[in-house]
């Protein structure tokens, strides 16, 4: 064969290669095993060239040089050929259990040294003995009186048992033999196991009764003109510290839908809500419907709620009749939950019901309701709006018997139509309260 036909062979084989490949012929490969985090060694770094070394002096030299203590069992045996230059010595170590298939246990400052089934057969034995002395060690009885947590809300992780009825259980934090008992007007746990389960109740117990942070919450609901919003964000804009979001829905049937807006002010601009409410007020934009203000604890529901219940009749068996009430209200659930780097995040579920046309069942209630999560400055508010009502009234005027007049009844009269567009604002501002006692 001629020399100039290799390289046109070997594209040949490499074209039918990838055609192969490319139509499903070739094998699916076996997927990725998950890669392990590398591991990190911060030992002095040292240097060891040997050729044939036994393996129980290496290791010796490596504790010598490291000042750890290093137990070797009487299955290491073999020698090894290594050059290391400049590497930390725990990885030193690391390397040469590893060539030789061994393992390694660190206790205070004593390495013990042997191969895997030897370490793998002494944790089962541990695990076996302790089991053992749950099972023959006598019970203790202690009691904990707690300050801020409640006692029966401990219990489900003490016992396995799922709290709120749900169908996943927590694991048990005592043994088998364990009991637990919580008396309500003292507020104590009683608590029946071994020794070492006592411990963790009691390390378990002094992490959680802690205080909670407080969270103030001051709201303020406004009804205003549909641009009052607008000219309370270019009075209260500035360099900084303001961030508008607008997400407006379509409307739908001829009517005007609500419209979810959120508007955020820090703490400097906060200062200066409650004078800029109080003077657009004044102007006739707006007026503030309530002030509310609440404490409440951190990740703790709390709620605001004004309106009226309306009555409606309920039939009963053998024609009795009752009478039953249903909520138009404002209604606003915030959850408060402080976060590391000192904000605020606020679940909000916002329902604005009002009283609807008459139907033969009762009054309707129209219903608008907004549910989101924000996350604000400590001190800072949170307005939102675009919850709108439209009004139409028309006023007609003139001459008395006049301008009832066919055709010329316009001439001796007038006629007026007004649409007015009103908008529901909620402004919330959250604000931590300092506390002498620790709390996470």
């Amino acid at each position: 064969m001629k020399p100039c036909l290799f390289p046109l062979i070997g594209y040949c084989a490499s074209v039918w290669l990838a055609m192969h490949l490319h139509t499903g012929h070739a094998q699916t490969l076996p997927p990725e095993l998950p890669e392990k985090p590398p591991l990190t060694f911060s030992g002095e770094p040292m240097s060891m060239q040997f050729q044939q070394i036994e393996l129980r002096t290496a290791l010796q030299l490596v504790s010598e040089f490291s000042g750890v203590n290093i137990i070797m069992s009487d299955s290491v045996s073999g020698n090894l050929t290594m050059r290391l230059k400049n590497v930390p010595w725990d990885q030193v170590l690391h390397t040469i259990l590893q060539t030789r298939g061994l393992g390694q246990r660190k206790e205070g400052n004593v390495i013990w040294v042997a191969t895997q089934a030897e370490l793998s057969a002494r944790e089962k034995g541990a695990m076996e003995t302790r089991r053992a002395i749950e099972v023959l060690e006598p019970l203790q009885t202690k009691s904990f009186a707690l300050n801020y947590a409640k006692a029966a809300d401990l219990l489900p992780p003490l016992l396995n048992q799922a709290a709120g009825g749900s169908g996943t259980a927590p694991a048990r934090l005592l043994s088998p033999r364990g009991s637990a008992m919580a008396d309500a007007r003292t507020n104590q746990l009683f608590v029946t196991d071994i020794e070492d389960r006592l411990l963790q109740v009691s390390q378990l117990i002094a992490r959680v009764d802690v205080p909670q942070r407080q969270v103030l919450i001051e709201a303020r609901i406004v009804e205003a003109l549909d641009n009052f919003a607008s000219t309370l964000g270019v009075r209260l804009s500035g360099k900084s510290g303001q961030l508008n979001a607008n997400f407006p829905a379509a409307a739908a049937l001829g009517a005007q839908a609500a419209s979810a807006g959120f508007t955020f002010f820090n703490p400097a601009h906060s200062l200066r809500l409650g004078v800029e409410l109080s003077a657009l007020e004044a102007d006739g934009m707006g007026r503030v419907v309530a002030s509310p203000r609440l404490v409440t604890a951190n990740q703790s529901k709390a709620i605001i709620e004004q309106g009226t219940e309306l009555p409606y009749q309920l039939s009963g068996p053998n024609g009795s009749t009752s009478i039953a009430f249903r909520k138009a209200n404002l209604r606003l659930e915030v959850t408060p939950h402080i976060t590391p780097d000192g904000s605020i995040t606020m679940y909000l579920d916002v329902h604005k019901d009002s009283v609807g046309q008459s139907t033969p069942a009762g009054f309707a209630i129209d219903t608008k309701h907004v549910s989101t999560q924000v996350r604000v400055e400590d001190g800072g508010t949170v307005m939102i709006g675009g919850i709108y009502e439209t009004s139409d009234n028309t006023n007609r005027a003139g001459l008395p018997g006049l301008h009832n007049t066919p055709l010329l009844g316009w001439l001796f009269g007038n006629r007026a139509s007004r649409r007015s567009k009103q908008e529901l604002l909620i402004f919330l501002s959250p604000k931590m309260l300092e506390q002498s006692a620790f709390a996470p």
